[in-house]
């Protein structure tokens, strides 16, 4: 953690949602003018796309089927934390860009799949991480205590598997069989490495359908935000002002000590809400230690 140079990490799996919730903390930063450096979990990993291919091939043959994006040796970590912890200490740092499709591919002039050369990023108030792997702690690191504020999103297991069913076939061209091979497959991994680092977050968005989701492999739509609830659980609640969040959101209510639930279509405000004072806060601790 670091006063002169906060870090705000949004974790999630593929599929959870996280970008967006980035689009949202886009908008805070553009209505306080808050200039922040962005990179994403994606640009460390270790492997491009054929390589990674290659990869799980030769996990498979030594009798590992499940090696996927979501274990640590897929990915730099270690590259990573210095990127955390120059940038917690000097304010500076660098990333590349993961190229995903064919419009990004346009952007930077390069095949899917591949990634930029690395590029220094420009000065600025903080630093906002979103990907797979914001908390991780491994054997070798450790990047949950670099943190200044940390966000966890999770939606409950099925919402996040046709989330991702529905966004790998429309936008990778997968097939529901393929996605689902990769479910099963990332299953250890997920239990292992991701699921481990929503104890370790100071917020956890978590959103609820209240639809049949029983069998997402044959969910003709992802429920919609009218079709769920959000619950958002404060690892420390003190401070966190529920009464007026109970009385500036309709029809929430809380469920714990430290957890509210609000209607899913008030995602964006309630995250505006909670969010904007705590961002401000690390801006105002920043200012003091200038």
């Amino acid at each position: 953690m670091s006063a002169k140079h906060p870090i705000i990490s949004i974790t999630g799996s593929s599929g959870a949602g996280t970008t967006s919730v980035k689009r949202i903390f886009e908008q805070i930063f553009r209505r306080e003018n808050i200039d922040a450096a962005f990179i994403e979990g994606d640009a460390f990993h270790r492997y491009d796309r054929t390589a990674m291919k290659e990869k799980v091939a030769e996990e498979e043959r030594k009798g590992n089927p499940n090696f996927t994006h979501f274990n640590a040796e897929a990915n730099e970590l270690e590259i990573l934390q210095s990127v955390f912890e120059e940038y917690s200490r000097r304010g500076s740092g660098r990333t590349r860009t993961y190229v995903h499709d064919e419009e990004e591919a346009k952007l930077y002039g390069q095949q899917p799949g591949t990634f930029t050369e690395w590029r220094e990023f420009e000065p600025s108030k903080l630093l906002f991480y979103e990907g797979l792997h914001g908390c991780a702690r491994t054997d070798t690191v450790d990047l949950a205590r670099f943190g200044d504020l940390k966000i966890g999103v999770v939606p409950v297991i099925n919402l996040e598997w046709i989330q991702k069913i529905h966004r790998d076939r429309a936008t990778r061209g997968y097939s529901t069989e393929a996605v689902m091979d990769a479910i099963l497959r990332r299953m250890p991994d997920y239990v292992r490495y991701i699921t481990p680092q929503f104890a370790l977050t100071d917020i956890n968005f978590q959103r609820v359908p209240i639809v049949d989701t029983s069998n997402p492999f044959i969910a003709r739509w992802i429920p919609t935000p009218d079709e769920s609830m959000l619950v958002i659980r404060f690892a420390r609640p003190r401070g966190i002002d529920f009464p007026y969040l109970l009385s500036m959101i309709h029809d929430s209510f809380m469920s714990r000590a430290n957890s509210i639930v609000v209607p899913g279509n008030k995602l964006d405000l309630a995250m505006q809400l909670i969010l904007t004072p705590l961002i401000l806060q690390l801006i105002e601790r920043q200012n003091r230690a200038s």
